[in-house]
């Protein structure tokens, strides 16, 4: 019997202009899934960075979301991507998602799915973004499993007129809460 040895293990990217659209981080585009649907236009942003603080250039950003009615059937389509910048940076534009339904019949607070594809990271990581201010948050059943301490990392804050910005730190101190999904 031939003994075949085991291969290394690597980190994911960065490769990512293969798989980049640009387009995709305007969930609103004109033309678009969701053109002409109705909700509340903002925009989240934030800056993804490593252990050490530094910017995370070359990583991909998804974002999955429920629309504005709280479903992820009503007709709007609410998955986006895009890549980070020089400085780390991504952006999308988008509707404000709406309450959804959780397990028994616990209402989750608006939020917004966000996975991360980076160099370094053996496999992807998520998390949610939810909206500071956001009444539901307070009884929210996957924030509230969170230590109170470490809950401000999944909480975006304003950043402007109808703008929210969430930052991303890998790892380390500060490090944002990854979710098991």
């Amino acid at each position: 019997m031939t003994h075949i040895p085991a291969t290394a293990s690597q980190t994911a990217g960065p490769y990512w202009h293969m798989i980049d659209f640009p387009e995709w981080a305007d969930l609103l585009r004109p033309g678009g899934p969701n053109d002409g649907v109705a909700g509340e236009r903002i925009t989240l942003t934030g800056r993804i960075t490593d252990g050490d603080g530094a910017p995370c250039i070359d990583a991909l950003v998804e974002i999955w979301q429920a629309g504005p009615d709280g479903t992820y059937d009503g007709g709007f389509h609410g998955f986006g991507r895009c890549a980070t910048d020089a400085d780390g940076t991504f952006r999308f534009a988008t509707l404000k998602p709406g309450p959804v339904p959780g397990l028994g019949n616990a209402t989750q607070a608006p939020h917004i799915l966000v996975t991360i594809f980076a160099r370094g990271l053996m496999k992807h990581v998520t998390t949610r973004a939810y909206f500071a201010g956001e009444a539901l948050n307070a009884a929210d059943p996957v924030l509230n499993l969170v230590e109170e301490g470490r809950r401000g990392t999944l909480i975006a804050q304003p950043a402007g007129a109808a703008a929210w910005r969430l930052d991303i730190r890998l790892q380390g101190e500060g490090e944002t809460v990854f979710l098991d999904v």
